[in-house]
C-alpha cells in the first residue's frame, strides 16, 4: 500500500511540474489506474466497504429503536431514553440476545444524524436586521404599551430605535425612513422575520409574497429583502439582542415623556451614545473604521417616493428626515 509521501510525489509530478499521467506511470513504475487514483485523491483511501455491515441480531429491531427515538422528541429532555435503557427494553420486551455495544453504536449514529447543525454567522458591512419590540412607558401622563422599531447593522454594531403607539404599516415604513436618515444611507440588504406588515403570505416553495406597502418601500430604496426561517429567531440574533438591550437599557426604568416625539429624541441620543462607545472600543482593539460599514451601503434617496401609496405618504408626512441626525462617517 502506498503512503502519503508517494501520493504527494506523484501529484507534484503531475500537477506542479506539468507531466502527463502516462509519464508519471513510467517514471514511478505504477499502473495508469494507480496514478489516476493518486491524482483524484490527496490521501490513500484505505479500505472502503462495498456493502453495509449486516446486523443479524439487531437488524429486525432497528424499526423499534427508531420508534423509541421518535417518541423521545415529544418527551421532556430528562426523561428520554439512554442507549442503556433502550438496550434493556430490547432485551426484556423483544428478547434481544445481542450485546450492549451494538445498540449503543446504532443509537449514537441515529442521534448524530438527527442533531441540528449550527453554522457561525458572518456579518459583512452594509447588511442590517429589523424587528419590533414592546415595552411599557408613560406618555403624556398615561401609562401605556409602546412598540419600538429596531434596526441593527451587525458588522459595526450600530443601532437605531424609535417608539410608536402601535405596530402598524405606517410605523414600519416610518421606522425605515427614519433609520436611513439616522445612518446616512441605505443598507444593501435587510433581514426580517415573517411579520404580516411585510409578508402577505409564504408560498409553498418558501418564497415570500410581500405586501403592497413593503413592495413600494423596496422599489424606492432598492435594498434587498431577506427573511429568516419561521420560528428561528437565531437567524437574526443581532436585532433580537438589540430589542432586549433597548428594553433593558434605553427603556428601564419605565420612561416618562410628554410625547412620543420627546421619547424618540431621547432614544436617538442613546443610540448615538451607544454607537460612539462601541466604535471607540473597536478602534482601540482592532483599529475599526466606521467607513467600512459606510462602504457597504449606498446613499439612498433622501425622502420617500412622492405620490406613493397612502402608507408611504403617511411616512413622508411624519417629517422625520429633517429632524433625524445622521451618524458621522468620518
Amino acid at each position: 500500500m502506498f503512503g502519503v509521501d508517494n501520493y504527494a510525489a506523484v501529484r507534484r509530478f503531475v500537477f506542479v511540474e506539468g507531466h502527463s499521467r502516462r509519464e508519471a506511470a513510467r517514471v514511478f513504475g505504477l499502473s495508469r489506474e494507480t496514478v489516476l487514483k493518486m491524482c483524484r485523491f490527496s490521501l490513500p483511501l484505505g479500505y472502503t466497504r462495498t456493502v453495509p455491515v449486516t446486523k443479524p441480531k439487531l437488524g429486525a429491531l432497528l424499526p423499534v429503536i427508531d420508534a423509541i427515538l421518535d417518541g423521545d422528541r415529544a418527551a421532556p429532555v430528562k426523561q428520554r431514553h439512554t442507549a442503556k435503557r433502550i438496550f434493556e427494553r430490547l432485551r426484556d420486551e423483544h428478547g434481544f440476545a445481542g450485546g450492549y455495544t451494538v445498540v449503543k453504536d446504532h443509537v449514537r449514529l441515529c442521534l448524530a444524524r438527527n442533531r441540528e447543525t449550527f453554522v457561525p454567522l458572518a456579518h459583512p458591512p452594509g447588511h442590517g436586521q429589523v424587528d419590533f419590540g414592546e415595552a411599557v412607558g408613560v406618555i403624556g401622563g398615561v401609562r401605556q404599551k409602546i412598540h419600538f422599531f429596531c434596526m441593527s447593522l451587525p458588522q459595526s454594531d450600530a443601532c437605531f430605535v424609535k417608539a410608536y403607539p402601535r405596530e402598524t404599516t405606517e410605523a414600519f415604513l416610518d421606522g425605515h425612513v427614519s433609520a436611513f436618515a439616522f445612518f446616512g444611507g441605505v443598507p444593501l440588504s435587510l433581514l426580517y422575520d415573517n411579520l404580516k406588515i411585510a409578508v402577505a403570505r409564504i408560498c409553498g416553495d418558501g418564497k415570500r409574497e410581500p405586501t403592497r406597502a413593503f413592495t413600494e418601500l423596496l422599489s424606492h430604496y432598492l435594498f434587498a429583502d431577506r427573511f429568516g426561517r419561521p420560528g428561528k429567531g437565531n437567524d437574526k440574533g443581532k436585532v433580537e439582542g438589540l430589542v432586549k438591550y433597548a428594553r433593558a437599557n434605553f427603556l428601564t426604568p419605565i420612561p416618562e415623556a410628554a410625547s412620543y416625539e420627546a421619547l424618540n429624541v431621547m432614544l436617538a441620543a442613546r443610540c448615538l451614545a451607544r454607537q460612539g462607545k462601541h466604535a471607540g472600543r473597536a478602534c482601540r482593539a482592532a483599529r475599526y473604521d466606521d467607513r467600512r460599514e459606510a462602504g457597504g451601503r449606498y446613499r439612498g434617496p433622501a425622502r420617500p417616493a412622492g405620490g406613493g401609496a397612502g402608507a408611504m405618504r403617511e411616512a413622508g408626512r411624519a417629517g422625520v428626515i429633517d429632524g433625524a441626525r445622521p451618524v458621522s462617517l468620518q
